[in-house]
């Protein structure tokens, strides 16, 4: 069978391509920008470039597949996001209808409809509304906080612990939620196919039941740290989107929605994924942050939370003379191998700093943190090496 996978530049589409290719599916993408995918999987994944609101490439992916992941989705703290969203799944559902797909997968977001959802959950059930109203059989997993090294729910916790001894914390931390670690994300995604092709709705969890703060705490005692948190009433999710802005690396037009998910309770409430998957047994948190803490601290990372933000705006962002960018090239000779000159020079940034003047490169990014970027704190995805779309500090590649 042939599976299209949008959202194949995103955190989950990453992963989910080798795997899919490991059970020995047919894959091709659909990718705003094919060059963001050069080097990331093996030459028989097919890329077609194009979005979703482009209905020459949506026929072009969807032409000759049987089955699509549908992993798209906006995040923005302005209004206009759950428009894009909208039109983009009602786009997606009537070319494959008109294609005469199979079978949509779809993940989307866990949270009860009776609870007075934020706009970006609401946003999302909506989505797997109009995918099914396509025609087309929908399996829709809702997950909530998706743990895994580079996963945007993880880091934000990481580094408010990691830089944070004592943290003055609004009172969503406490509102009880089910992060599930990415590897049963993908377990669950890939059982889908084994699944007959008919409209299911699956609630996704962890095998334990947190609050964020249980969650921060966590994360400090495995790493031998002592943290104090100090519940206050006074944060409102715009307040607390920028300090989160300030302290991690994840911007506040992200964080927004984000923390304004976090006022609502997001459990697990129907175990008929227990049932129709037996054979996935999902994580304990711990066991989740256990796995993503050691894939942190190794060399390489299959995927980042911000790498799908790498193809937001494609076009034109490769500029030549003519378009105003002005080429410094310096060269010189050095004895050593080409290769081992090329390891040095692309495994440059991150912790590991720069070669001249860090300090310079150190203040030049809290300048750009002030001013609202992103500062030095996304580091990069790998110690060794670079791809295109990689950020690499401020930079990107």
């Amino acid at each position: 069978m042939r599976v299209l996978v949008t959202g194949a530049t995103g955190y989950i589409g990453t992963r989910l391509v080798p795997r899919l290719q490991g059970q020995g599916y047919a894959v091709r993408c659909l990718a705003r920008a094919a060059h963001r995918l050069d080097g990331r999987f093996t030459t028989e994944v097919e890329v077609v470039e194009g979005s979703i609101d482009e209905p020459a490439a949506l026929e072009s992916a969807l032409a000759n597949c049987d089955i699509a992941y549908y992993l798209v989705h906006s995040m923005s703290s302005t209004s206009e996001f759950a428009d894009a969203d909208r039109r983009a799944a009602q786009a997606f559902g009537a070319a494959a209808k008109k294609a005469r797909l199979k079978l949509i997968v779809y993940l989307g977001g866990l949270g009860d409809s009776r609870d007075g959802l934020s706009t970006h959950l609401q946003s999302r059930h909506e989505v797997g509304n109009l995918l099914r109203q396509s025609g087309v059989p929908v399996i829709e997993f809702r997950a909530a906080q998706i743990v895994g090294s580079g996963s945007i729910s993880f880091e934000m916790m990481r580094y408010l612990t990691e830089r944070l001894p004592v943290m003055i914390a609004p009172r969503w931390v406490l509102t009880r939620c089910q992060p599930i670690g990415v590897r049963d994300v993908l377990s669950y995604l890939i059982g889908a196919l084994s699944r007959p092709f008919e409209n299911r709705t699956y609630q996704i969890g962890g095998a334990t039941v947190e609050t964020y703060r249980s969650m921060m705490l966590r994360y400090a005692a495995m790493r031998g740290l002592r943290r104090r948190i100090f519940i206050v009433p006074f944060f409102t999710p715009k307040l607390s989107s920028y300090w989160v802005h300030l302290i991690t690396p994840v911007p506040a037009r992200l964080a927004q929605p984000l923390i304004a998910g976090l006022h609502n309770e997001v459990v697990v409430r129907d175990d008929a994924a227990a049932r129709d998957f037996p054979g996935i047994h999902p994580q304990t948190f711990e066991e989740a942050l256990s796995l993503a803490l050691d894939r942190s601290q190794s060399a390489d990372r299959e995927s980042t939370w911000f790498d799908a933000f790498a193809a937001q705006n494609p076009r034109g962002e490769f500029t030549g003379l003519t378009e105003g960018m002005l080429v410094d090239r310096r060269e010189r000779i050095v004895r050593a191998p080409a290769m081992r000159t090329a390891e040095i020079f692309s495994s440059l940034g991150g912790d590991r700093g720069w070669l001249a003047s860090d300090w310079l490169w150190r203040l030049r990014g809290r300048i750009d943190r002030i001013a609202g970027g992103t500062g030095l704190r996304r580091g990069r995805r790998s110690m060794k090496t670079l791809r295109v779309g990689d950020a690499l500090d401020f930079w990107r590649v």
